[in-house]
């Protein structure tokens, strides 16, 4: 079953049980499927388009839980955490950091990479290996400190 079938029938099931919170998750969600498929893209919703959008519906209530923290709204905030926590659900699971730490020490071995001025090097493979895998501010952090440690 497709992400779009899956968060359609979701939705159902949601709207059945009254479970405000998820209805409003899924429906942003469908949203911005339907968008994604009204913009004449040839490729169709491929997995890595679907990661994207369900990527950036994420970071949007993680931007939208950082400014509620600051302005001191809890009420608001409690309803975004309750919908990143659904959209997580969608989102494929995330490699820890030891993971992402011995993949990138591998990858760093495989290019030959020495220092900071081979970071290029090593980011560009590695991020296309572990898109969606992994979050691209966590492998900077790891290739960073991996290169200067060598």
């Amino acid at each position: 079953m497709n992400l779009e079938q899956r968060i359609n029938d979701d939705l159902k099931a949601a709207m059945k049980s009254g479970d405000k919170v998820r209805i409003d998750a899924l429906r942003s969600l469908r949203a911005a499927i339907i968008e994604f498929n009204k913009s004449g893209s040839e490729t169709g919703l491929t997995p890595e388009i679907e990661f994207k959008i369900l990527n950036g519906a994420a970071k949007k209530r993680k931007d939208a839980i950082e400014m509620y923290k600051s302005a001191n709204r809890p009420e608001l905030l409690a309803k975004e955490e309750a919908e990143l926590a659904i959209i997580q659900e969608y989102l494929p699971k995330m490699m820890t950091e030891d993971e992402v730490k011995e993949f990138v020490a591998n990858k760093i071995k495989e290019v030959g990479a020495t220092s900071m001025k081979d970071m290029g090097k090593v980011m560009g493979p590695t991020m296309k290996e572990l898109a969606g895998k992994a979050e691209g501010s966590l492998v900077q952090k790891i290739v960073k400190e991996l290169l200067e440690g060598n």
